[in-house]
C-alpha cells in the first residue's frame, strides 16, 4: 500500500477496513485492526454509476441465497426451561419458529438460514462456541406507535435469563416531575396562559388574531409568540430531498441560520447558502485529502469564515468558506502537542468530534486514544491533551459560548465528564454524570453552562445539570464497568428487557424511543429562536427524528423514511439477500437519520442520513411546519429531488419496480 492516498482511492468492497495497515513512515496512517471504530461498517464502492462531479461507483453483490433453493434442515423443538415460560405460551399465534409444538419437527427456509449465517449469527455461533440448533421464539419488537409491537425472526441470539429489577418496568417515570418542574420554570420555553373560555377554538388561530389585534400587554404578547412559535414542529413531508451517493454523516446550520453544511463519506462536505430557509443555494465543497473510511464531524467557527472537519486521523482540515478561496485546506496536526515526551506518546489516533470554541480561536477534540485535545489555531498546536477516560471519547463541546474554560467529554466508558481548565493542574476533571449504563455517542450544551444533552447506546438521551454531578472522589469509588455489557450497537439489537437503571444515575431527565444503533447518533437542544429553547430531539435508526418535550412525553416525530422511501432508482444490480438485526433485507429502501439540525430562526429541521437501497446512499433532507398538509402552492414545490448541487436530476424520478417487501418494512412505516 502507498504511504499517500488521494481522495479517489476509496477501498473497495472486497477491503476490509478493520485490517488496513499503516505505512510507519506516514503520518497519517494508523493501525485501524483495534476495536475503536464505531462507524467502520460499511466500504464504499467505486466504479459505475457516476454521481455529481463525475465520479463512478460500481455496485456488485452476490445473492447469498441463490444456491439454498431447496435446501431444508429438520431441527427438533425443545422445551424451553426459561422462567418466562408462561409469558411465551402464546407464541404459537405469532407465527415463525418458536409457535412450534415440543418435539414437532419443524424446517427452516433458505432465507432464514441466511439470516442464520449473516453476520450478527455467525458471531453468536462463536460467542457459544459451537452450534446448537433448536426451536427459537419470536421476539417482539415494539415501537411507540404500535404497543403491541410486531414479530419476526430473531438473528440475534438466543435469549437469556432476564435479571430481576429490570426490563421496561425499571424505566424512568413518563411525564417526568423534574421535567416537568423545569419547563414551569420557563427556562425551556414558555407556558401558555389560560385565556380563552371556548375550548374548541383552533389556538393557533386565535394566538395570530390576538397578535394581529394587539390585544393584552406587552408581556403577554410576547408570550403568545413564543407559544407560537413552539407548536411550529416540522413535519414529515419533506420540501426538498439531497440525494448524494455516499452516506452522509452530520450537517448542522450556523447559529445565524445563513449557512449550511453536510459530511459525507466521500470526503467531502458541501457549503449550502440557507439565508432563505426555504430555498437553499449551493455555495461550495471542500475535500479532506487524507481521510479515511469518513469524515467524522466538522465545526463551523463563530465568525463562519472557517469551517474544521475531521476524519479517523489525527489531522483536522481547516478550510475557508468564501467560494472565491479556492485553496487547500490547512492540515492541524493534533498530534503535535507542546512538551510532551515521545516516549510516552503515540500519534496515531481517530477523531470522532470537535468543536470550536466561543471566541474561534481554539478546537476542542474527542479521540480514539480515550483522550480529549484542545488545539490553538493561532499556535498551530496542541496546547492540552486529557487522557482521561477508559474508552474512546465520542463526543466533546465546551459548556458556553462566553468561555472555553468548561469543557465536557462524552465516551464509550459510559461517562459524561466535566473538565474546568482553570483548575486542571493534576489533570483532574470537575465531575462526572453517571447514568448511561452503555457508551455515549453525542453530547450537546444548552450553552448556558449549566445544561448539557448526551445520547447513549443503552437507547436514552439524558439531560443533566451541572450542580448534580458527582465529585471525583466519590466517582471514584465506583466501578462504572460493574454497571454495563458493554453492548455492541453496530451488529445487535437492543433488548430492553436486559436494561438494568444504574444505581447512581444523577441524570435530571431520561428520553426513550428512538433507536441509537450501527452508529454514533446525534441529539440536541432546540434553538431558543424558533423553539423557544422547548424541546430536545435526536435522530434514529429506524429512520425517525424524534421531538421531546423536556418532562420526556413525545412532542412530535419527523418521519425521513416515509418521505424519502423510493425517491431514487433501485440499481438493478443489487441483488444481495444479506439481513441486519431486524431481519430487515439490505437490498430494500432503509433510512437511518444520525443527525438532525433545527434552524435557528425558522420552523425548518435539516435531516443527514444514511439513505438509500440498504442505507448505502445518503440524503439530506428539509422539512418544514406546514400544518399538516401535504401540498404547497409556493416555490419550490413540495418534495422536489436534486443532486448533491442542488440541480434537478430527471434520474432520479425513474420509476422502478418495488422491491420485494418484507414484514419489518411494515413494520418501520406502520403509523
Amino acid at each position: 500500500m502507498s504511504a499517500s492516498r488521494s481522495p479517489q482511492d476509496i477501498p473497495s468492497e472486497e477491503d476490509d477496513p478493520r485490517t488496513i495497515v499503516y505505512d510507519p513512515t506516514d503520518p497519517f496512517w494508523r493501525d485501524t485492526d483495534d476495536d475503536d471504530d464505531d462507524d467502520m461498517d460499511y466500504v464504499p464502492a467505486t466504479g459505475g454509476s457516476e454521481d455529481e462531479e463525475g465520479d463512478s461507483a460500481d455496485l456488485s453483490f452476490h445473492d447469498a441465497a441463490e444456491n439454498l433453493s431447496g435446501v431444508e434442515i429438520e431441527v427438533e423443538v425443545t422445551e424451553d426451561d426459561d422462567e418466562d415460560e408462561s409469558e411465551d405460551s402464546d407464541d404459537s399465534e405469532e407465527g415463525g419458529v418458536g409457535g412450534a409444538n415440543p418435539g414437532r419437527p419443524i424446517y427452516i427456509s433458505s432465507e432464514q438460514i441466511v439470516q442464520l449465517l449473516g453476520n450478527t449469527g455467525l458471531r453468536q455461533l462463536l460467542a457459544t462456541g459451537g452450534l446448537r440448533l433448536g426451536a427459537r421464539r419470536p421476539v417482539r419488537i415494539q415501537d411507540d406507535d404500535d404497543e403491541e409491537g410486531g414479530t419476526g425472526y430473531d438473528p440475534v441470539g438466543p435469549r437469556t435469563r432476564r435479571r430481576r429489577g429490570g426490563g421496561r418496568a425499571a424505566f424512568q417515570k413518563v411525564p417526568s416531575d423534574e421535567g416537568r418542574e423545569l419547563m414551569n420554570t420557563g427556562i425551556f420555553g414558555s407556558n401558555d396562559r389560560p385565556r380563552d373560555s371556548i375550548k374548541r377554538r383552533k389556538r393557533l388561530a386565535y394566538d395570530v388574531m390576538s397578535r394581529e389585534l394587539g390585544t393584552g400587554s406587552v408581556g403577554r404578547q410576547k408570550n403568545v409568540n413564543k407559544v407560537m412559535r413552539q407548536g411550529m414542529i416540522p413535519g414529515s413531508m419533506a420540501d426538498t430531498i439531497i440525494h448524494y451517493n455516499s452516506r452522509c454523516y452530520s450537517g448542522q446550520f450556523s447559529d445565524d441560520g445563513n449557512f449550511f453544511f453536510s459530511c459525507a463519506q466521500d470526503f467531502k462536505v458541501r457549503m449550502y447558502d440557507t439565508s432563505n430557509p426555504y430555498d437553499w443555494k449551493f455555495y461550495k465543497s471542500v475535500v479532506y485529502p487524507y481521510g479515511q473510511w469518513t469524515i467524522t464531524d466538522a465545526s463551523l467557527s463563530p465568525d463562519n469564515r472557517f469551517l474544521a472537519y475531521s476524519s479517523i486521523r489525527s489531522t483536522v482540515c481547516l478550510a475557508s468558506t468564501d467560494p472565491n478561496d479556492t485553496s487547500e485546506p490547512n492540515l492541524l496536526d493534533f498530534a503535535n502537542i507542546s512538551n510532551h515526551n515521545p516516549r510516552t506518546y503515540h500519534t496515531y489516533f481517530g477523531i470522532w468530534s470537535i468543536r470550536f470554541s466561543g471566541d474561534g480561536r481554539e478546537i476542542v477534540a474527542g479521540t480514539g486514544d480515550n483522550s480529549v485535545y484542545v488545539y490553538d489555531i493561532e499556535r498551530q498546536q496542541t496546547i492540552l491533551r486529557i487522557p482521561g477516560h477508559e474508552d474512546d471519547v465520542n463526543a466533546v463541546c465546551f459548556g458556553d459560548t462566553q468561555s472555553p474554560h468548561i469543557l465536557y467529554s462524552g465516551s464509550d466508558d459510559t461517562t459524561l465528564k466535566v473538565w474546568d481548565r482553570r483548575s486542571m493542574g493534576d489533570g483532574r476533571e470537575a465531575g462526572v454524570f453517571l447514568g448511561h449504563t452503555e457508551g455515549l455517542t453525542y453530547v450537546d450544551s444548552k450553552g448556558d453552562g449549566r445544561y448539557v444533552l448526551s445520547n447513549g447506546k443503552d437507547q436514552t438521551a439524558k439531560l443533566w445539570d451541572l450542580r448534580k454531578m458527582h465529585s471525583k472522589e466519590k466517582a471514584d469509588r465506583i466501578d462504572i464497568n460493574a454497571y454495563t455489557t458493554r453492548f455492541e450497537y453496530r451488529t445487535n439489537a437492543y433488548d430492553e428487557s436486559e436494561y438494568q437503571p444504574h444505581p447512581h444515575d444523577c441524570s435530571l431527565v431520561t428520553f426513550r424511543g428512538h433507536k441509537v444503533l450501527r452508529t454514533l447518533i446525534r441529539c440536541h437542544f432546540s434553538p431558543p429562536g424558533s423553539t423557544d429553547s422547548r424541546y430536545v430531539y435526536s435522530g434514529s435508526y429506524d429512520g425517525k427524528i424524534y421531538v421531546w418535550n423536556l418532562d420526556a412525553t413525545l412532542a412530535g416525530k419527523i418521519d425521513v423514511l416515509k418521505a424519502t422511501k423510493n425517491s431514487r432508482p433501485r440499481d438493478p444490480n443489487m441483488l444481495d439477500e444479506t439481513y441486519d438485526f431486524y431481519g430487515r433485507n439490505s437490498s430494500s429502501w432503509m433510512t437511518c437519520v444520525r443527525d438532525a439540525s433545527w434552524h435557528p430562526n425558522a420552523p425548518v429541521v435539516a435531516a443527514t442520513s444514511w439513505n438509500g437501497w440498504g442505507t448505502s446512499q445518503g440524503t439530506c433532507t428539509v422539512h418544514t411546519w406546514n400544518d399538516g398538509l401535504e401540498e404547497d402552492e409556493g416555490e419550490p414545490k413540495i418534495g422536489r429531488r436534486v443532486n448533491a448541487l442542488l440541480q434537478h436530476d430527471e434520474r432520479l424520478y425513474t420509476a422502478t419496480a418495488p422491491p420485494r417487501r418484507h414484514w419489518y418494512d411494515d413494520y418501520m412505516n406502520d403509523e
